[in-house]
């Protein structure tokens, strides 16, 4: 059982760093699983742990990147341009294209916007804070991880 739980985690990992699976709810739903299968109250505590850091995960996830980007002047706009090319660049170049696709969805809007001298740096402002929010996601998902390693040891 703990073998099966623990790939569903890596595959929500791996979801997380390559947004194309629901990375967070994987790795909630694995340990659910797992809550339900063992059912004692250390593992519902487990559970109920790992939920509080993968739900503050991702709050904390839209809320730091999306100080920086007000701050750095990009509107949201401009995200919604990066995710729709990003959509439309997953199925013309699958994998690769939904990163291409957004770059080039964020620097077309941020061109159109503030011109072609500031488009570059305001793109680049924003691919920050997607690495940002990624990286707060993922952070999030191994702590859970951990916890869950450890409920796992003491069950």
């Amino acid at each position: 059982m703990e073998l099966v739980v623990a790939v569903a985690i890596a595959v929500g990992i791996a979801g997380i760093i390559v947004p194309v699976l629901p990375g967070t709810l994987l790795v909630l739903g694995a340990v659910l699983v797992w809550a339900l299968e063992i059912g004692t109250s250390t593992a519902w505590a487990v559970f109920a742990a790992c939920a509080l850091l993968l739900v503050g995960g991702s709050i904390v996830k839209y809320l730091v990147p999306g100080r920086r980007l007000k701050a750095s002047g990009v509107p949201n706009r401009t995200l919604v341009a990066g995710g729709v090319l990003a959509f439309v660049g997953f199925f013309v170049i699958p994998l690769v294209g939904m990163f291409i696709g957004f770059v080039l969805g964020v620097y077309a809007a941020e061109r159109a916007r503030v011109g072609g001298a500031q488009a570059w740096p305001s793109t680049m402002a924003a691919l920050r804070a997607v690495g940002v929010s990624i990286l707060i996601e993922l952070v999030a998902a191994f702590l859970a991880t951990v916890v869950w390693v450890v409920g796992v040891t003491a069950t």
